[in-house]
């Protein structure tokens, strides 16, 4: 699976991919991140890629031509299932749409900076609009850290243990049940009884009913 990121920016996306779960991906040849300076697709001397607002106001807009530029470079190399952009009034990322992204080939993510990008990229070329949250950030580097992060722990073979994602939050409407691990008494906490009686229908049991009870308390609107 492979992504092309484009961004103002670069520098900020060096440390997220270089560590943990994303650098054994890339490593194993399961992912590809690619990350491209708009910078570089800049047709004036001073490699600016943003300007003033049409009809005045604050702030400034990213203008369409690096864009445009980058994008079609980069399909005329490859087909791409996704053009995403990172935007505060974009669909809140989810699971659900974590596990869709995970089985696409070449996904393109664009970051924004400053009020926003020229509406015309957006109508041209996005096929998607994500958001992390209800809130604003800098920038879309950190949102788009964040969305291969989450997909691409779900790639066959990125995890050493497969089924460990499928027990996640989120994966069945729930959050996950509370873990343990040794040692088994901590100055008087103790670890559940039933965790420690090697009963794994009953285990199972357990974990979906506290699963259950934990999304109900901080979570209920996802029982809906």
């Amino acid at each position: 699976m492979r992504f092309d990121i484009i961004t103002v920016l670069p520098g900020l996306l060096n440390s997220p991919f270089a560590h943990s779960i994303l650098q054994r991906a890339q490593k194993k040849g399961l992912a590809e991140i690619v990350v491209h300076n708009l910078r570089d697709y800049a047709t004036n001397k001073h490699k600016s890629v943003d300007d003033y607002p049409f009809g005045g106001g604050s702030g400034m807009v990213m203008t369409i031509e690096p864009f445009a530029l980058c994008i079609e470079k980069l399909k005329g190399e490859r087909d791409y299932d996704e053009v995403i952009f990172l935007t505060p009034d974009g669909v809140t990322l989810n699971q659900p749409i974590a596990n869709q992204l995970s089985i696409k080939q070449n996904i393109i993510l664009l970051c924004g900076h400053y009020k926003g990008i020229d509406q015309r990229i957006r109508d041209l070329f996005v096929t998607r609009e994500i958001s992390i949250g209800d809130y604003v950030l800098s920038g879309g580097e950190l949102p788009a850290a964040v969305l291969v992060d989450a997909v691409v722990r779900l790639i066959p073979g990125v995890l050493s243990d497969e089924t460990s994602a499928l027990s996640d939050s989120f994966q069945d409407d729930l959050l996950d049940a509370p873990v343990y691990t040794r040692p088994a008494d901590w100055n008087g906490h103790k670890v559940p009884d039933i965790l420690l009686s090697g009963n794994t229908p009953e285990i199972e049991k357990w974990r979906f009913e506290q699963a259950v009870e934990r999304t109900k308390e901080r979570r209920p609107d996802l029982l809906k």
